[in-house]
């Protein structure tokens, strides 16, 4: 078995989820160890698996002004000493082509690999809402998919252009307080793994604060959300029977 099927069959294997978390971007390398340190500390106190994850580069900025990061080359050298220090796997995010090929959950998966997740992260609905009312539907759905489905608790929530910043221009805005509603719905209709953006400052953050969840209160929510998961059915597939009733009962 190589190296990345048995680390897929540890996230399938985590319960009640597994957590992918860290800071939207990368700020500095020591910012980064800080918060890497601390969600690890969370985390293992919790018996929670985690993936530790922050991006490189924030190249899909709308303004020319929005905080881009340290760039590939520096981004993945501090990425590497984060997963080394703290013996933690990272995910980032990928921009171009020339970074990595875009290929779909079922195209992986005909080529031979089973090893899939899927992150849903939400739907634009016009007015610079990033909202999606089908969300439960997109969750369940999903496990016909992949085995293995991610719900991006964050992102979900954006408001893309809904800021105005100093200086003129704008930037993402977001429903924090609704972080706790939509982690809640996700782990108990049974998803495998949570995926959400933390930060020690969220008000001074340069990139997606408003939906940024505090660091301070990272434990409460997680320590909440396992247990909604020690006791939902959700990763259960219901039995519906359509029999007729002939009789009371």
């Amino acid at each position: 078995m190589g190296a990345t099927s048995e680390f897929y069959n540890e996230l399938k294997a985590a319960e009640p989820f597994f957590i992918l978390a860290g800071p939207n971007v990368i700020e500095s390398a020591d910012h980064v160890m800080k918060m890497a340190r601390q969600i690890k500390s969370v985390t293992d106190e919790l018996g929670l698996k985690l993936v530790f994850k922050s991006s490189f580069d924030k190249a899909n900025r709308t303004s020319m002004n929005s905080f881009r990061g340290p760039g590939l080359e520096e981004g993945l050298k501090i990425l590497e000493r984060v997963k080394i220090t703290y013996d933690l796997p990272i995910v980032t995010d990928v921009h171009e082509t020339s970074q990595v090929m875009v290929n779909s959950a079922f195209k992986v998966r005909t080529s031979g690999n089973p090893n899939v997740m899927v992150c849903e992260r939400g739907t634009m609905f016009g007015y610079s809402k990033e909202d999606d009312p089908c969300y439960l539907k997109s969750q369940q759905g999903v496990h016909g998919i992949v085995t293995q489905p991610v719900a991006d608790i964050t992102h979900s929530l954006q408001q893309p252009a809904g800021r105005k910043i100093e200086g003129g221009g704008v930037a993402s805005g977001g429903l924090r307080e609704l972080i706790p509603c939509v982690a809640r719905t996700c782990v108990a209709v049974g998803i495998d793994g949570i995926f959400m953006e933390v930060h020690d400052n969220p008000l001074q953050a340069p990139v997606d604060g408003p939906t940024q969840w505090p660091l301070r209160n990272l434990k409460s929510l997680l320590e909440e959300l396992v247990a909604i998961g020690r006791v939902t059915k959700g990763k259960q597939q219901y039995n519906v029977d359509l029999t007729p009733v002939l009789e009371d009962f």
